[in-house]
């Protein structure tokens, strides 16, 4: 049976933190889908459109990858596409207990999914798709936090090209 998990988020926009457990889910994963949300709390940057496009460019070269969009539930989003496990990255101790809290919820919607949880690399571990915008609003060099293709689509959403 092919493993298949789903790496949900709003990727507003996507990060090499991200990048990181895309990566890494797929080499554990016979098939990772990255499923973009749009998170009704917040207000996203960018339409769910282009994070997805953003997210295809990024992850092109990953060959069990593939990117999506869902606006329900986790949990019914996983069924219909047979997986088997959400993967969620970690960044910190409050990280945890937000996540703890959606596992829960998705737990009990769906005990057959499991949740993986990968720890980012320490590298990224300070790392936030806000705290981007936030610099990249100011003009401030993201290359080192973002893929080009995102550091190109953030100068124009700030009229910095």
């Amino acid at each position: 049976m092919t493993k298949l998990a789903i790496c949900p988020g709003s990727f507003d926009p996507v990060t090499y933190g991200h990048l990181d457990i895309i990566q890494r889910g797929a080499k554990i994963f016979d098939e990772v889908i990255v499923a973009v949300f749009n998170n009704q709390s917040k207000s996203p940057l960018f339409t769910v459109e282009e994070r997805v496009k953003l997210l295809e460019e990024s992850t092109k070269d990953i060959v069990n990858v593939r990117v999506d969009s869902c606006n329900g539930l986790l949990m019914d989003y996983a069924k219909s596409q047979n997986a088997q496990a959400v993967l969620r990255g970690l960044r910190a101790v409050t990280d945890f207990e937000y996540e703890m809290q959606i596992t829960s919820m998705n737990r009990k919607l769906n005990e057959e999914i499991e949740t993986f949880f990968m720890m980012t690399n320490n590298q990224y571990s300070f790392l936030s798709s806000s705290m981007v915008k936030e610099v990249a609003k100011y003009n401030a060099n993201v290359s080192d936090l973002v893929p080009f293709i995102v550091e190109q689509a953030l100068r124009k959403k700030y009229n910095h090209l």
